[in-house]
């Protein structure tokens, strides 16, 4: 079921990275009936407040963003909050979509809902194979719920409920708090500011041996815009590059995008994460979709979306 034009069209979590990514991507191919609401208009985790959303808008498709996102720290710390929020916020929206009648929803979860020894490339199928990574199991957790009960609506009334798991998203409006933040976005401000102060040397978590993937963020969403045209189904689909890299090579390249010139050590006193996160994307690519951005080119991007917005580099 494809797309008109003029469909109305739902963005939960629009002002975010990945929703104000779809929005940008809708508008792109010419999407004009776009409905957003901001959590003070709306908050999801309210379920009269969802329902009564669905009742008046009726939107015809759902691009299911809004998530209560962070980096290790930001888990760690708050693991009934992260699990909270966000599977009761997604019930919600799922739950009320199906009520009146949504013809279609999306939903974005994340690569941490696979198991943390899982095969690498991670292929769809090894969901729910083996233990999750400790320092995010709460927030995957949440997400495997989400992506469980779409399915299970499809089964069961025949619903046209889809998934897509993204690996680690960059790009315009990121979260760049130096504690809150994921690793790629955290080391574009750390190295900012040790090139600002003139710092001799930058300390890194860990010792730069995990090996991670990054999808520029507006990829995601030409990937998030082509699935609901194309594509339907119970299993989830792979959001990813199929290339990986080492965190400390990945600290170099920011570093050489940033102007830093000092040196990097390493804390290895702090948690490395999961060993390797490596998404299986042979599915995408064999429905006809590909990534755009290389990663250099989208840490440019990134680090100039990081200049531009300083409402964004201060939080």
């Amino acid at each position: 079921m494809s797309m008109e034009k003029d469909s109305k069209i739902y963005v939960a979590g629009h002002r975010g990275m990945v929703g104000s990514a779809i929005v940008r991507e809708l508008e792109r191919q010419g999407y004009h009936n776009i409905v957003t609401r901001t959590h003070k208009e709306l908050d999801l985790t309210r379920q009269e407040a969802v329902e009564a959303f669905f009742a008046k808008e009726k939107p015809e498709y759902v691009f299911l963003a809004a998530a209560k996102v962070g980096g290790i720290v930001a888990n760690e710390s708050a693991l009934a909050d992260f699990m909270y929020d966000n599977m009761i916020l997604e019930m919600n929206v799922i739950h009320a979509a199906w009520q009146h009648g949504c013809k279609k929803l999306e939903f974005l979860g994340s690569s941490c809902i696979y198991p943390r020894m899982a095969p690498q490339p991670m292929p769809e199928s090894c969901l729910l194979t083996g233990a999750l990574e400790k320092t995010n199991e709460a927030y995957a957790l949440a997400k495997i719920s989400g992506l469980k009960y779409c399915e299970f609506l499809n089964r069961q009334y025949g619903t046209d409920y889809i998934s897509v798991m993204p690996t680690n998203l960059y790009g315009p409006n990121d979260n760049y708090h130096p504690e809150h933040s994921h690793v790629l976005p955290a080391l574009i401000r750390r190295f900012h500011e040790a090139k600002e102060q003139g710092l001799e040397s930058v300390t890194c978590w860990g010792d730069g041996s995990p090996l991670r993937e990054f999808l520029y963020v507006d990829d995601l969403a030409n990937l998030c815009v082509f699935l609901m045209n194309n594509y339907s189904g119970n299993e989830t689909v792979n959001a990813g590059t199929g290339k990986e890299l080492t965190i400390k090579a990945l600290t170099e390249l920011v570093a050489g995008v940033v102007g830093y010139e000092g040196r990097i050590e390493w804390d290895t006193t702090r948690p490395n994460g999961t060993p390797r996160k490596l998404l299986d994307v042979s599915k995408a690519t064999a429905l006809g979709w590909t990534y755009r951005t290389e990663l250099e080119d989208g840490i440019r991007l990134a680090y100039d979306d990081f200049l531009h917005n300083p409402v964004r580099a201060e939080r």
